[in-house]
């Protein structure tokens, strides 16, 4: 039996404008690969399974950014499909979206969540949900466990102390056709809460009818919701990866330094410019007389006499200044 993946990533990713004015989040890369493929390709490691089919729910964000996410599909040697959520009714509405490929066992993952684990996936179980450890648990939804370790009860947000089990946002289902039923049921009877429809409440449904939710608590749980916290999940990435892969062999360095780890793409040039530690640099960039720190610079961007430090820079951006904290969209052409 194999295993599908459902990943929904429609939203807007406002958080991390004007990053996503051109790319949808899931796009922007961590350690040099966009962040779903990272997403994918972590599950995957995780899953004794062979993946059959992954879903990606999505906006209407064009043809190439579609075909560029079947690539990451063929990557882990699945069949990809694209389906749309034309309007945002919330998390369990977006699952459904994809309910052609919700047989079976199945995961979903929500594209703005990077993981680290150490586990591998119980596909007997009847359901998992991913979890971490967090100091301040009010900030997320939570699981409460009974004294064999089973979830009893999941919080949104707790006002007082009920767990610090926080839920990342990846879930396994053993039975995918009863998810789609009990999704179809609470949209159907238009059960909503905050006006959407939500994946807890299903949990919640499910879990009243028997089935039993294991908690599956990984070692790292990687955010990517503004630009400090992206540049802050790419530092760490940087940690995890083989330092020997990470730059590539087309690499033209004059007079420069790279303090690793740093993730440089193809045919990048460095001039008289120091990179490192936790940068990475997209494919085709050329960079002089810089020094570049714990930042992001996609590709086919030209920096000079910059000083880079907790900075995301788009694609196609030309930059010749000297700032510290930056967050500079792709196309844009600066001087000062």
């Amino acid at each position: 039996m194999g295993l599908n993946i459902i990943v929904p990533m429609a939203g807007m990713g406002k958080r991390l404008r004007p990053h996503t004015l051109t790319v949808p989040k899931p796009l922007v890369p961590i350690a040099g690969k966009p962040i779903v493929q990272r997403l994918v390709e972590d599950i995957a490691a995780v899953c004794n399974e062979k993946i059959d089919h992954i879903g990606f729910v999505t906006g209407q964000f064009g043809e190439q950014v579609e075909e560029h996410l079947l690539e990451v599909a063929q990557s882990v040697r699945a069949q990809g499909h694209i389906f749309y959520q034309e309007e945002a009714l919330g998390t369990a509405h977006a699952v459904y979206c994809a309910k052609s490929i919700m047989t079976d066992n199945v995961i979903v993952a929500f594209a703005d969540t990077l993981f680290r684990a150490d586990f591998k996936l119980d596909v007997s179980q009847d359901g998992i949900v991913w979890v971490k450890k967090v100091d301040d648990p009010s900030a997320f939804g939570v699981v409460k466990l009974d004294q064999e370790g089973s979830i009893i009860d999941f919080v949104e947000k707790p006002s007082t102390f009920v767990s610090d089990l926080a839920i990342i946002g990846i879930y396994y289902f053993k039975n995918g056709s009863q998810l789609k039923e009990e999704i179809a049921d609470v949209i159907d009877n238009n059960i909503m809460a905050g006006g959407e429809y939500q994946l807890t409440t299903v949990l919640d449904n499910l879990k009243s009818k028997g089935v039993r939710f294991q908690p599956g608590e990984v070692t790292d749980w990687l955010d990517c919701g503004n630009k400090n916290a992206t540049v802050d999940s790419n530092k760490r990435y940087l940690e995890f990866l083989d330092r020997g892969e990470l730059v590539d062999k087309s690499l033209t360095s004059e007079n420069s330094i790279i303090i690793p780890p740093v993730f440089i793409g193809k045919d990048v040039v460095l001039k008289n410019t120091v990179v490192g530690p936790h940068v990475s640099i997209g494919n085709g960039c050329t960079i002089a007389n810089s020094r570049i720190e714990n930042s992001i610079v996609q590709s086919n961007s030209r920096l000079d006499h910059v000083n880079l430090e907790n900075s995301m820079v788009g694609n196609f951006v030309s930059v010749k200044m000297s700032p510290r904290d930056l967050s500079v969209g792709d196309y844009t052409d600066m001087k000062v």
